[in-house]
């Protein structure tokens, strides 16, 4: 009796073996698919940043120029070249010669 019990329970064994490497070996096969999927992710969020950081560098650019076209026109040579250009006005000592043609 005893030489007929163990291939019963050596194939028992096999089979739960091989039950075994399959669960682990989907495992392996799930891990592996979400570790694609997290890496994809993690470019498409690498290439966002890049983006709106030159996004951001743009902006702070746009900015310094509009800060330092706030400040020119703040100045009195601004305000004297629009009142000539715009308005027509000239300083009290200036003579103005309009060519004819």
């Amino acid at each position: 009796m005893g030489r007929y019990g163990k291939p019963k329970k050596r194939k028992k064994n096999q089979l739960a073996m091989f039950g075994i490497a399959l669960v682990v070996l989907a495992l392996l096969c799930v891990l592996g698919y979400q570790t694609v999927l997290v890496q994809q992710k993690s470019d498409m969020y690498a290439d966002r940043l890049a983006s709106i950081e030159r996004q951001l560098e743009e902006q702070e650019v746009r900015a310094a120029d509009l800060e330092a076209k706030r400040i020119y026109t703040q100045t009195k040579q601004f305000i004297e070249q629009e009142a000539k250009s715009k308005l027509g006005l000239v300083n009290p000592n200036e003579i103005i010669f309009i060519p004819t043609n």
